[in-house]
């Protein structure tokens, strides 16, 4: 373990896990501009990538180019957030280091957020994504990924893909991924003490805020419920730290009852989505070559 695991830790238990304990619907707004300014001023993106915006998806997306072929496959990623906050700005530092190892280009569809659009405007929205990448790159293989809220929507996406008979991506990549909206993993309790991110008090209201009165076994809102047979190969990562931790494992036991090939990497004192810190954090940059690595691996393996 690096030096810098102790610090990193103190600090988000002492300014991010209060900041997230204090949000509402009502302070919502606070919560997303804090965000945005927190992730811009200490986790600036790589150089020498290029950062775009496009519009020619249903809905904005930020478009990462490591300097790859115009042809080369496509990382497909949903930003974390708890379905409130977070945006393609805050996590462009990690998948712009994830892009640059892997040789991907990568995409990252705005979706649109609760609690102004509750369950299920998030899925409606990556589904829409999905579509909109295979009808305008047919030949192109792509990789599904997300980090938290993010990772549980890539796997409700690849769940849709499956039961829609879409073309199927290589990997699906979720990172520290939020699963289960019934917050029903013993994690959530056990771990509280070691959490350093999340409010584990909170996660019942976070949840009812976004399912807007919807049943959170809804496969559609949690992908614990969902139906994976016939998808390809999942990578998963947890901390043993954090409170999704069971959300992680139990997500990669449903997927390995299915017949899903599921690669579950867990890490010890870390925190929650602890690839957030790559360039900074010595065990980011390792996960980070990890992925990358499964990325190539999987492209290597998939037919289009």
């Amino acid at each position: 373990m690096s030096w810098l695991r102790r610090p990193l830790n103190l600090w988000l238990r002492l300014t991010e896990r209060p900041a997230l304990t204090r949000a509402t619907p009502h302070t919502v707004h606070r919560v997303r501009r804090r965000f945005e300014r927190v992730t811009r001023l200490t986790l600036p993106p790589p150089r020498g990538l290029r950062y775009d915006w496009h519009d020619h998806m249903t809905r904005p997306v930020m478009e990462i180019d490591p300097g790859v072929a115009s042809d080369a496959p496509i990382l497909l990623y949903f930003h974390g957030g708890g379905y409130f906050f977070g945006s393609p700005r805050t996590v462009r530092n990690m998948v712009g280091r994830i892009a640059h190892a892997s040789n991907v280009r990568a995409l990252l569809p705005v979706y649109r957020l609760a609690p102004e659009h509750p369950f299920p405007a998030a899925p409606e929205d990556a589904l829409a994504a999905y579509c909109d990448v295979i009808a305008a790159h047919p030949d192109r293989p792509i990789i599904l990924g997300g980090d938290s809220a993010g990772g549980g929507l890539a796997l409700v996406l690849l769940s849709q893909i499956v039961a829609m008979g879409l073309p199927k991506p290589a990997l699906t990549v979720a990172l520290s991924p939020l699963t289960d909206m019934s917050t029903s993993g013993a994690s959530i309790k056990d771990n509280d003490a070691t959490e350093v991110v999340l409010p584990a008090e909170r996660m019942d209201d976070l949840a009812r805020y976004y399912l807007d009165g919807a049943d959170p076994l809804h496969p559609l809102a949690s992908p614990l419920f969902a139906e994976f047979t016939g998808a390809t190969p999942v990578l998963i990562t947890a901390s043993r730290s954090e409170i999704f931790l069971d959300d992680a494992r139990r997500m990669a036991q449903v997927l390995e009852d299915h017949g899903v090939s599921v690669d579950l990497h867990e890490a010890d004192g870390l925190p929650h989505v602890w690839q957030m810190f790559a360039g900074r954090l010595p065990e980011a940059n390792h996960s980070v070559r990890r992925i990358a690595a499964a990325i190539e691996q999987a492209l290597a393996d998939h037919t289009v």
